[in-house]
């Protein structure tokens, strides 16, 4: 019975902690986009306004270090009674909040993994329901976790973990999210996500003739002697719905006087063309230009005039109104061609405000953050010609071998390290105990 108790509590110590390090991990890679989720969380309740977004943005920074750091605890089985009670505590109130959330349905989706793997409310709380159980079993019993490093060496885990996801967390805020889960992440085809598929279906008719009665389908349709009674029809092939949702653009007139804000303005139309242009094309993204980061127009305005040199469409999408255009254009002196567009796309899109995306025969070939724009200056030649033309190549493997180099290769190294300094000890413990034995014995024999 014992070893069983030890067996299950090590089952669902693995279970809480793989699932508690996928989860703050896939939250701290994208901040902007657990911010966005704590901001519906919070419009659901009709706070939005009251909580300032520098709160929620620490919000999001700590949820992901508190989830990933327990996560990572739990596995090594670091302070094992405080740790399993701290994820009992938290299993509760996320359990609580999910059933609020599968009751209510104030979100479609709770974001408890990012956009990485989305599920539905009722999914997501029974989900929940069996990581509490789990949580429970490991706190009744915690000092039955088997540790993978030594009590001594632990401090070393705790302070590497808690340093690299905050830091982590950091450079994606700054820069982009290491892993793109989204539709609009590079080399997505915008063209075929915007279509979707149509169903593929196949239609049976039932047919008489002399008392008798047969399916035909369009490939075996028999003469005008068999009379028609029914048909009916069957879906072979289910259908993609469009994954670009609430996806447009339209180009603001440019007679129209914009910095009136009023609802005379004209807008065109210009999705299709965008989408379908055979060439390149640049969108500057602003969700909302009235809290974008100004500091590095003139990278913008230095890639627009290059786009001019080198017959390249360049527009700036943002949901914002006329004033805050007129706003941006008196600050920043753009000249570039101003789109409408929905704000959570744009926020969907990039994780910048603003950011930089090329897309290229309708696909997505880079993205930049107003932190990391390329230069302008180095863009000598047209961009078939030029690296940031081209999608970058093993982008994906790359990032994950930064990431065993710089996190599981030194956790790794230093467990083995830790076991290998645990077992020698045990050795020349167990050696001397031998010599200990066999000295009282030629003791004894002397007596």
């Amino acid at each position: 019975m014992s070893k069983l108790k030890t067996i299950l509590v090590n089952i669902c110590r693995l279970l809480v902690s793989l699932t508690l390090i996928f989860s703050g991990f896939v939250k701290a890679i994208d901040p902007l986009g657990t911010q966005y989720k704590i901001q519906d969380y919070l419009a659901a309740l009709s706070m939005g306004s009251i909580i300032p977004d520098w709160l929620t943005l620490s919000t999001s920074v700590l949820l992901a270090a508190l989830e990933f750091s327990l996560g990572l605890f739990l596995l090594f089985a670091i302070h094992r009674r405080v740790v399993s009670r701290l994820i009992l505590l938290l299993m509760i109130v996320m359990t609580v909040i999910t059933l609020w959330v599968w009751i209510a349905n104030p979100v479609k989706d709770c974001g408890c993994f990012g956009d990485a793997i989305v599920l539905t409310n009722g999914q997501t709380f029974l989900k929940n329901i069996i990581l509490l159980a789990a949580a429970v079993i490991i706190c009744m019993w915690p000092l039955r976790m088997v540790r993978f490093i030594s009590k001594t060496n632990q401090w070393i885990v705790v302070y590497y973990t808690v340093l690299f996801i905050i830091i982590t967390s950091i450079y994606c805020l700054y820069n982009l999210p290491l892993f793109d889960f989204r539709p609009y992440k590079e080399g997505s085809d915008l063209r075929k996500a915007a279509m979707g598929v149509e169903p593929l279906l196949e239609t049976t008719f039932i047919l008489e003739k002399d008392g008798e009665r047969r399916e035909f389908t369009l490939d075996n349709y028999p003469d005008s002697t068999w009379t028609f009674i029914d048909n009916k029809t069957k879906t072979v092939k289910p259908g993609i719905e469009p994954i670009l949702h609430d996806f447009f653009i339209e180009e603001i007139d440019s007679i129209a006087d914009i910095s009136t804000g009023k609802k005379t303005v004209e807008y065109n139309d210009i999705t299709e063309d965008i989408l379908y242009n055979e060439g390149y094309t640049f969108l500057l993204i602003s969700p909302y230009l009235e809290h974008a980061d100004d500091s590095n127009f003139g990278d913008i305005d230095q890639i627009y005039e290059y786009c001019q040199d080198n017959d390249y469409d360049f527009y700036c999408l943002t949901a914002s109104g006329g004033k805050g255009i007129q706003r941006w254009r008196e600050l920043t002196g753009a000249e570039y061609p101003f789109c409408r567009c929905d704000g959570t796309t744009l926020k969907t899109i990039i994780r910048s405000n603003p950011g930089l995306l090329l897309l290229h025969d309708g696909k997505v070939v880079r993205k930049w953050s107003h932190n990391f724009l390329p230069d302008a200056t180095n863009m000598k030649d047209k961009l078939e010609n030029l690296e940031i033309g081209q999608s970058p190549s093993n982008s994906v493997p790359r990032k994950v071998v930064r990431i065993l180099l710089w996190f599981v290769l030194p956790l790794f190294v230093l467990t083995f390290a830790d076991r290998l300094w645990a077992w020698t000890k045990w050795v020349r413990r167990k050696k001397k105990d031998t010599e200990e034995r066999q000295d009282k014995k030629e003791e004894e024999k002397t007596t």
